[in-house]
């Protein structure tokens, strides 16, 4: 099993307290040099844009009840370079690049293409970059990027034109970094029928806003004006070692997993909440269509998110540090749902507890070897709703030096 690190930068109150920004960044530091001592394989960051408290007070607010901010890591590919300049072997992964906003795909895969150029003067480095990507998780970042619905019907599609525009914009990234040179007559279509809506309401609300805004019946296949409108460009750098790039796609679509792959290697990304199944059904799928420039699918190339409640504090009994793990899960999740909704949802909080891993070295061990293979690839989040960085880095310590051996017994 291979142990990566998810770190959040989050800054949010926890306990009545919020860091500032400099004290932010330091314990994100400490913490990822630590983790590269202790031997995890790779730095997953979060990464947001524009301030989560400000878009409270606009029209359309997406987490209203949030305080502070969501991330602080704007860009994975700057933060990258300082993450290898103070390590030695952990290699960096963006948990997910938005490719949507900021300028849209193209600047996204010059943006990469940049940093690897760079990142690969030095013949000797070997260590990657792991792009995780997706479409964005909160709309309010999108839209100041001018990222939203253009008339009344794609405003009634909306739910269901965002993945197809997700579509439009994984081309177009994928094949800039593949070196193409490539305009917008050779990307995706973007048309919806039925089978892309959850009910027949939502497919009616769309047809008729189609036929309010053109007159007549609407068809059975209703297009859509492409979001990324260009002539023939090739980004530069344009000779740099892609050998260093893992691509990764933040979506559970089958079908555009397999699209995807049919270009070049690409992985995917898994949060925690995933279902079981889809996860089984993922890699079933995936050791047919993974690209073979890759080599053979394995279950490590779909990392999995994982939340860490781990209490092995000194002093204290066995059934002293699981008791105290669970209290520390609950009131972190609490404030979670808390944050995200205005309320504490029990039912929520129960689910998320399930999905982490919680209690003393020894429940943990159990529990990972109970609820994953063995050749998974855990993402460990240790800093969930934790400002306390000495404790955050004793968490990673101990389940590196006691988790981990535990598991190694069990395999044996």
């Amino acid at each position: 099993m291979d142990f990566d690190v998810f770190f959040s930068i989050c800054q949010t109150p926890v306990a009545g307290k919020m860091p500032d920004e400099a004290t932010m960044f330091g314990n994100f530091f400490e913490q990822v040099q630590l983790a590269d001592r202790l031997g995890y394989g790779c730095a997953w960051v979060a990464e947001s844009h524009l301030s989560t408290e400000v878009q409270k007070h606009n029209t359309r607010p997406v987490v209203p009840h949030f305080q502070g901010e969501v991330g602080l890591n704007v860009d994975f590919c700057q933060l990258a370079h300082k993450i290898f300049a103070c390590t030695q072997n952990i290699e960096a992964g963006a948990a997910v690049m938005n490719i949507v906003c900021n300028g849209g795909p193209i600047a996204a895969a010059e943006r990469v293409a940049a940093f690897c150029a760079l990142h690969g003067l030095d013949r000797e480095e070997k260590r990657r970059i792991h792009i995780g990507f997706a479409a964005g998780r909160f709309e309010f970042m999108n839209r100041a990027y001018g990222v939203d619905y253009r008339d009344a019907v794609e405003q009634a599609a909306w739910p269901a034109y965002k993945g197809q525009m997700f579509r439009e914009a994984c081309f177009i990234f994928l094949q800039l970094l593949r070196g193409d040179v490539l305009d917008s007559t050779q990307t995706p279509d973007i048309a919806l029928d039925r089978s892309h809506f959850r009910s027949e309401l939502d497919w009616q609300k769309v047809q008729q806003a189609w036929e309010a805004t053109h007159g007549g019946k609407a068809p059975n296949r209703i297009p859509f004006a492409k979001r990324w409108d260009f002539e023939k460009l090739k980004i530069i750098p344009q000779r740099w070692r892609r050998e260093l790039l893992q691509l990764v796609v933040g979506s559970h679509d089958p079908a555009l997993q397999e699209e995807l792959n049919q270009m070049q290697p690409v992985q995917v990304f898994n949060l925690s909440i995933t279902a079981e199944d889809v996860i089984n059904d993922t890699h079933t799928r995936m050791r047919k269509a993974y690209h073979p420039a890759g080599g053979a699918w394995q279950r490590a190339f779909m990392p999995r998110t994982v939340m860490v409640f781990l209490n092995a504090e000194e002093g204290l009994t066995a059934g002293q540090q699981s008791t105290a793990a669970h209290a520390e899960a609950a009131a972190a999740l609490s404030e979670y749902w808390n944050a995200l909704e205005g309320t504490i949802d029990v039912n929520k909080v129960a689910g998320a507890t399930e999905n982490a891993l919680v209690g003393n070295p020894q429940e943990i061990a159990a529990q990972i070897t109970e609820r994953f293979h063995p050749q998974d690839r855990l993402m460990l989040w240790f800093d969930f709703y934790n400002h306390d960085s000495p404790r955050v880095m004793r968490n990673m310590e101990a389940f590196r030096h006691h988790v981990i051996p535990a598991l190694e017994v069990v395999s044996r």
